[in-house]
């Protein structure tokens, strides 16, 4: 039975932990500064509390929390991975960017530990449900392909260290970013006056975008406060695009906003835009 770290058990980490579980793995992860709702997600999906010595004993070690957490993770890991014997493979899936898993990939090949670069894309696992997917670049990726006898599916990127980060950050730019904009475009629509109509032209001559707006804005508002940082790791990712930079630095502007407490106004004139959508 392979023995998995899961780091932390938000939820897309309990989701994937109870999918390993549920497959048969030991799942351990780390309680340690954690609030009765993660310690309820962790024990609901059958992931054990292990201190950061039996973490770094583990088969694999999967980092799954923030993006701004992802390198402070892996600092903290990284004398527990150095003094074991036998080392996990250490894979950080978090949405950052090619130059963030490239200083992460540093601190953990100091510690002798492999290393490989992770990607999830699509909704935490659900029962009866396939995704998401989950993507793994780097050296060496055969010890990551155990993760699809243990239910994920798991997906081979190819090229380096970087490669799994990148598409990420392509796939999560197109995605949340078009969210953002409907987010800027439809709240503006509302202030001037001009959302009925908007919503009227929508509906008559782009039915798919205005369906995925109702889904899609719905589901951001509880999430705003992750995108936000995210949306900052695209922005690194577009590099020397000075526009691009600027247009993803703004996004995460909005959803820091969005996420706030003086972003509730914004939010129910969204969600009153989109309802009649939604009610189809």
């Amino acid at each position: 039975m392979p023995t998995i770290a899961v780091i932390a058990p938000g939820a897309m980490g309990s989701a994937v932990g109870a999918r390993l579980a549920g497959h048969g793995a030991r799942v351990l992860t780390s309680l340690d500064g954690r609030g009765a709702a993660s310690r309820a997600r962790a024990a609901a999906a059958g992931m054990a509390h292990a201190g950061d010595g039996e973490l770094a004993a583990a088969d694999l070690l999967l980092s799954i929390v923030p993006p701004a957490d992802a390198e402070a993770l892996a600092r903290r890991l990284a004398p527990a991975l150095a003094a074991a014997p036998r080392k996990p493979v250490y894979i950080d899936a978090n949405a950052v960017s090619p130059e963030t898993v490239g200083r992460v990939a540093r601190i953990v090949a100091a510690t002798g530990a492999p290393f490989l670069d992770g990607a999830i894309l699509g909704l935490p696992p659900k029962p009866g449900a396939k995704g998401p997917r989950v993507y793994v670049s780097g050296p060496e990726t055969a010890p990551a392909l155990v993760l699809r006898d243990l239910g994920l599916d798991l997906r081979v990127c190819p090229g380096a260290v970087g490669a799994a980060s990148s598409l990420k950050m392509s796939y999560a730019g197109l995605n949340k970013g078009l969210t953002a904009l409907a987010a800027l475009v439809i709240g503006a629509a509302e202030r001037a006056g001009a959302g009925e109509a908007l919503l009227a032209e929508l509906a008559e001559n782009e039915p798919s975008l205005l369906a995925r707006f109702a889904r899609g804005l719905p589901d951001m508002v509880p999430k705003a406060y992750r995108w936000a940082p995210e949306m900052e790791e695209i922005a690194g990712f577009l590099g020397p695009d000075a526009a691009g930079r600027q247009v993803f630095s703004g996004y995460a502007a909005l959803y820091r906003r969005l996420a706030a407490e003086d972003g509730a106004d914004e939010i129910a004139a969204l969600m009153r835009f989109v309802a009649p959508a939604a009610e189809h």
